[in-house]
């Protein structure tokens, strides 16, 4: 147990992280009981040697992850062992380069598995509602228009069509964002060069379309690897001016 300040500083993350572990650990050994009002933040100050900062910062982490809740005159109150906050991904998580990668690595991780239960257990209505949208990104690319909407919406239906509700949820919390054009190429008119790298987007959903409707989840699977990993490399090259 970090007790001290001495202790808090042994290890190099930060003074803030270090006293949210260690008010955590209060907590969840019932030091800190549900109820319990948390000492001011001179108290903190004093016993840990950091800055009025650093425990405010310490504070507004414990309050994201559900452990304890400000009254505003009052003090701040143990609320009880916390939940994990709601995973949502951020605006300024889509900044750079390396942000737009480690989101289509998540991505890979969870929808490649998504496909392949789609194609184990889609209906006629998944069917139907991945055909519009595919139509829909169809439709939009040759219209001279970017595809996001209905792209977003294809991948939101294969989550759906795994009647697995929780793929579902998330691809719903994540939002369009997570297509990567999305977030770098605005809203651009479209080139010929660009409709032609949407075709060919596109052409790598009908890949995972086919292999669901064909209920074949290993291709399935396979396929939208393939078009979560080509997304991931064509933002590399992108990024080099090839």
């Amino acid at each position: 147990m970090v007790s001290s300040v001495e202790e808090v500083r042994r290890r190099p993350r930060s003074l803030a992280l270090e006293l949210v572990e260690v008010l955590g650990d209060r907590i969840r050994d019932g030091r800190l009981a549900p109820g319990d009002k948390l000492p001011t933040e001179a108290d903190f100050m004093a016993e840990f040697g950091v800055s009025r900062t650093v425990v405010r910062e310490a504070i507004s982490k414990l309050q994201a992850g559900g452990l304890v809740q400000t009254r505003h005159g009052i003090g701040t109150f143990v609320i009880g062992l916390g939940e994990a906050a709601p995973f949502k991904l951020a605006p300024e998580q889509f900044a750079t380069l390396r942000d737009v990668i480690a989101v289509l690595e998540l991505r890979i991780g969870i929808e490649t598995e998504a496909a392949s239960l789609a194609a184990q257990r889609r209906n006629a209505a998944n069917l139907r509602q991945m055909r519009s949208a595919l139509d829909a990104v169809a439709a939009a690319v040759e219209a001279g228009r970017d595809a996001v909407g209905p792209d977003f919406q294809f991948h939101l239906e294969v989550a759906r069509a795994t009647q697995n509700s929780h793929f579902a949820d998330l691809m719903a919390s994540l939002g369009a964002m997570i297509i990567p054009r999305a977030r770098l190429d605005g809203a651009q008119a479209l080139d010929d060069e660009r409709r032609l790298y949407l075709r060919r987007v596109n052409a790598e959903h009908e890949s995972i379309y086919d292999a669901i409707r064909n209920q074949d989840g290993d291709g399935a699977r396979a396929a939208m690897r393939t078009h979560l990993a080509n997304s991931r490399e064509r933002r590399r090259r992108a990024a080099r001016g090839g």
